[in-house]
């Protein structure tokens, strides 16, 4: 089965595959597509036979909501970093961010972080990074369907974005405070839509395991 998950911040992805396999006792369960430990939102989850069609979803177009904190930038891209670098923040206005972001619109390249998944000769980046080493990584081809400016204040912007796979939110974040004149990093990141799969139609890991243990006492009951 494909369950559309409501990820909580502060879990990884590989973390609630492993709640996902304590529940239904299945020994192949996997994800379509990490979402970083400190965002939330829609991950899919696939079990037995049907792992087969995570890379499907994993492939697919995904939306999402940040926020963007200004004036600070961490090693991370997030709120799990340290601060390496602060700037003053020029002023803001409405026309300005959406003419910025109007700019991300189309198809570019983009660097993977250091912190991140991504695997260079079978080492995911991440580990390198907690050691200080940063290696070359290749750019990748992505594409940014639409960007739209959500709300803004002086020192934090709300946007929505719909991409292409492999994008990453956090260096968009980075790229669009640079546009603007400062640094910063994403305080928030949801993940809105996978596919066809959207965060109003998912379930949470504690309604998900309440139906599970219902349906099966009910399959106990009928044999």
């Amino acid at each position: 089965m494909i369950i559309n998950f409501n990820k909580p911040a502060g879990m990884t992805s590989f973390g609630l595959v492993k709640k996902v396999r304590a529940i239904t006792k299945e020994r192949k369960v996997g994800h379509g597509g990490t979402l970083d430990p400190f965002a939330e939102g829609v991950l899919l989850i696939g079990t037995g036979k049907d792992t087969k069609r995570l890379s499907k979803f994993s492939n697919a177009d995904k939306s999402y909501c940040a926020t963007l904190l200004l004036g600070k930038l961490t090693n991370t891209l997030d709120t799990e970093g340290e601060i390496i670098q602060e700037k003053s923040i020029p002023e803001l206005s409405e026309n300005k961010i959406k003419k910025v972001l109007k700019l991300f619109v189309g198809e570019s390249t983009q660097i993977p972080p250091m912190f991140s998944a991504k695997k260079i000769n079978g080492v995911p980046l991440y580990r390198l990074a907690r050691k200080n080493i940063v290696v070359k990584r290749r750019p990748i081809n992505i594409k940014i369907f639409d960007a739209k400016l959500l709300k803004f204040s002086k020192s934090e912007i709300s946007f929505s974005i719909k991409c292409s796979k492999g994008t990453y939110m956090r260096v968009i974040g980075k790229d669009l405070a640079e546009q603007l004149g400062t640094v910063g990093h994403l305080i928030k990141l949801v993940r809105t839509k996978v596919g066809d799969y959207s965060i109003q139609k998912s379930t949470t890991m504690e309604s998900f395991s309440k139906t599970w243990k219902s349906l099966n006492q009910k399959v106990h009951l009928n044999q």
